[in-house]
């Protein structure tokens, strides 16, 4: 019934095709975000990332199904990481790399990484993409295949087709039908909440002015200085910027009312900025910079008006980025993120299993510590019951 094909660009899937699939909410994952990145060398093989694209067809060739895969030469940009596995692999005289990676690079968000639309038989289109993706990593000879920040049925999913799951961690916020600012502090601990007020007016006192702009209302020049913070970041930390300044001028272009730059200003002088996508139900905070240290202009530019955002704009969820313990006292709580992993080798399989299983428990014993460190009070005006099981 189905034919599963790769393709090593995704301009050969029409757009159309694509985004009829697409989740509205994970703009990480839609054909204009995936193809501005190939068309402005932000990945390919000088950085690893081969695109690899699958696409499920029907009877009459139409796309049913689809998911972003790319043949990596290295696990950069990828946020779970597999450098042990890469390192022991090769210790007993293999190659790791090639692999094949199911994600959207440099992009540690969670959403479904199968693309199969509203129509009905979706788990079943989704089950022959997952078993074919196994039957075209086998074919290509590589050692392994990762689903990267799959979403939680999903995992489920691509366990029975025979991956191994693998539980990781993030910080999240979630709504909890907050109307203003204000409501959100109000579900804090006291403490907590004169934490984040005294963080606010330190900026406020520092005479910057934020402004929240959409893609498509930020200019040029405000897109190449975001680039140079960008950049800037990278450098300090001693990380590649892979992401070029064209790529966010097509975006902009491209799916500009997806996108939300946080820009603070010392005068007309842009001196710190943070970059978000917009979806449907969730904002994703991805890329900050900034060139002169203020103090609590990070938690502002990255967290606070972002969560300022979400609720005036009726969004449920904030994923504020990769790590970050500090995120916890700033309304962030400990949620589970999840992967899943095919290797080659028996043997290695094996030895990979038996980790994921001790890694698990110490991920669960995590969270949990996390948990008890949460900022909300306790008089039950909060509730963590919407945080999925690990």
């Amino acid at each position: 019934m189905y034919k599963l094909t790769t393709h090593p660009a995704i301009a050969e899937i029409p757009a159309a095709e694509w985004n009829a699939l697409a989740d509205p909410d994970t703009p990480f994952m839609h054909h204009e975000f995936l193809s501005a990145m190939e068309a402005h060398g932000c990945v390919g093989e000088r950085l690893g990332w081969i695109p690899t694209h699958l696409a499920l067809r029907g009877e009459r060739d139409q796309v049913v199904a689809a998911a972003p895969c790319y043949l990596k030469l290295n696990s950069y940009g990828e946020f779970v990481f597999d450098w042990s596995w890469a390192d022991a692999y090769e210790r007993s005289g293999r190659r790791y790399y090639p692999k094949l990676v199911i994600a959207s690079p440099y992009t540690p968000a969670t959403g479904p990484r199968i693309l199969t639309g509203q129509a009905q038989g979706g788990d079943e289109r989704a089950r022959a993409i997952a078993q074919g993706s196994i039957q075209i990593a086998e074919r290509l000879g590589v050692s392994s295949l990762h689903w990267l920040f799959t979403a939680h049925e999903e995992t489920r999913q691509l366990e029975q087709t025979g991956l191994m799951r693998r539980v990781g961690c993030q910080f999240h916020w979630q709504s909890r039908g907050y109307t203003t600012f204000e409501d959100f502090l109000a579900s804090l601990s006291a403490s907590k909440r004169k934490m984040i007020k005294r963080e606010r007016r330190r900026v406020a006192e520092s005479g910057l002015r934020i402004r929240r702009l959409r893609g498509d209302e930020v200019t040029e020049a405000e897109w190449a200085t975001f680039h140079r913070l960008y950049c800037d970041t990278f450098d300090k930390r001693g990380g590649l910027p892979t992401l070029t300044l064209p790529f966010f001028l097509q975006i902009a272009e491209s799916m500009g009312e997806r996108l939300l730059l946080v820009l603070a200003q010392d005068g007309a002088e842009i001196v710190a900025a943070a970059f978000n996508l917009c979806g449907s139900r969730s904002l994703y905070g991805r890329h900050w910079g900034c060139f002169r240290d203020y103090h609590s202009l990070h938690f502002e530019a990255c967290y606070y008006q972002g969560l300022e955002h979400c609720i005036e704009n009726g969004l449920q969820r904030f994923e504020p980025g990769a790590q970050g313990e500090h995120k916890i006292s700033r309304g962030f709580l400990p949620t589970p993120t999840w992967s899943a992993h095919w290797i080659a080798d028996p043997n290695f399989r094996s030895a990979v299993s038996r980790f994921l299983l001790a890694e698990t428990d110490s991920m669960d014993d995590y969270i949990a510590e996390m948990h008890s460190r949460s900022p909300y009070r306790s008089d039950g005006t909060h509730s963590d019951s919407s945080i999925e099981p690990t």
